[in-house]
């Protein structure tokens, strides 16, 4: 075969686009204490085709960024901080713009969290607007973000009301997290001290969110963080305080969530062991999988999802590889986890196993002080 130039500029185009997507930054939030050492956002570099993850760098100092959040854009990044902000009700939300390929975050600006205790913040698909739970709290706010990145202060604050059965933990409300839905109409907010899943509207071009509705867990579940499988037809919820997950049909029109049933994240012979709780719920790009990781028990419960009907069935409980895996994500391929644990100071790399959804141990493990969030975000 006669190698042209033309040839030659085909083969090096097909290799290119073959390996463009498998360069991805990792972002890490961080608790900021002496127990941890962090001072802020660190980032590291995956290559999703050998496995490689890099040495984490900060990125931006910045006190406790626990929860993370990545504009659509991928030229921001949010981070709420568990802090105190001079001036300012409850803790704060702050607005990064991104530098690419180093991923170094430049602080764009800061606004209050109105509510104590931010802990979970979401961006619209569209990028048009920012969600924020409040634990302490117990409350929810959303933010307009303008055309350069930077946030206006909070357009909604949601006030949540109401208590569940546990006196010790629920007896006002915890808002622990808020999702948009696939077509971006709706969010769906956790509530630990409810009970409850509510439901609000978006208006993304006014930031705006108006009450919907609500679906309910059982009693003394307190449901913590919520994920959609890809067909938009379930969604499931993870209950830290009884270690389960609940599967929903999710009504698109109606904007509704029905239960459908909750199972145990944990192996027959724990179940109601105390001492343990959930934290984070991811749905494996191919939907045929769920994933919940259990803090103190140290291990991801990786589920079978039948697509058909939402229900699930645990298959393995692996270890996290560290200790209190408070939040794990999958890059976007599905082929890899990396674990935060929170009490390890560290993240381990996890390979998935395509046909079964199980989880193995890579050997590789960063050391990343107070890291309680994993985000990806692949370079173009």
């Amino acid at each position: 075969m006669k190698v042209t130039l033309t040839t030659l500029g085909l083969a090096v185009a097909t290799l290119t686009s073959a390996s463009a997507g498998d360069q991805h930054l990792v972002y890490f939030g961080c608790y900021t204490n002496a127990k941890s050492g962090s001072k802020g956002i660190y980032v590291s570099k995956f290559d999703s085709a050998k496995g490689e993850l890099s040495e984490p760098e900060l990125a931006v100092e910045t006190s406790s960024p626990s929860f993370l959040a990545i504009h659509p854009s991928k030229r921001f990044l949010y981070a709420v901080g568990e802090m105190s902000v001079p001036g300012q009700k409850g803790g704060g939300l702050s607005a990064f713009s991104i530098s690419v390929p180093d991923g170094k975050l430049k602080l764009l600006n800061q606004v209050s969290s109105v509510g104590a205790g931010p802990c979970h913040v979401s961006v619209d698909k569209n990028g048009m607007m920012a969600m924020i739970a409040n634990y302490g709290g117990g409350s929810v706010a959303s933010y307009q973000i303008g055309p350069t990145g930077s946030l206006c202060e909070a357009a909604t604050f949601v006030q949540h009301e109401g208590s569940s059965v546990d006196p010790k933990r629920q007896a006002g409300p915890h808002g622990h997290s808020i999702n948009p839905s696939p077509d971006n109409k709706y969010a769906f907010a956790c509530d630990l001290g409810l009970d409850k899943v509510l439901i609000y509207k978006l208006d993304p071009a006014s930031g705006k969110m108006t009450a919907h509705g609500q679906a309910n867990v059982p009693p003394g579940s307190g449901p913590r963080h919520f994920a959609f499988h890809p067909n938009g037809k379930f969604a499931f919820v993870n209950n830290e305080m009884l270690m389960t997950v609940t599967s929903f049909a999710y009504d698109a029109i109606k904007g509704v969530l029905t239960p459908i049933e909750t199972v145990s994240t944990l192996p027959a012979e724990d179940r109601g062991k105390a001492g343990f709780s959930t934290a984070e719920t991811v749905v494996h790009p191919n939907g045929n999988f769920v994933y919940v990781s259990n803090r103190t028990h140290d291990t991801i419960a990786v589920f079978n999802c039948d697509a058909a009907t939402g229900k699930l069935s645990l298959i393995q409980n692996a270890s996290a590889e560290g200790k209190i895996p408070r939040n794990f994500c999958l890059d976007p391929s599905g082929r890899w986890m990396i674990v935060a644990h929170q009490d390890s100071n560290s993240a381990a790399l996890l390979s998935v196993d395509q046909a079964t959804g199980k989880l193995a141990f890579t050997g590789k493990k960063i050391s990343v002080g107070g890291s309680v969030c994993v985000r990806f975000l692949t370079l173009d």
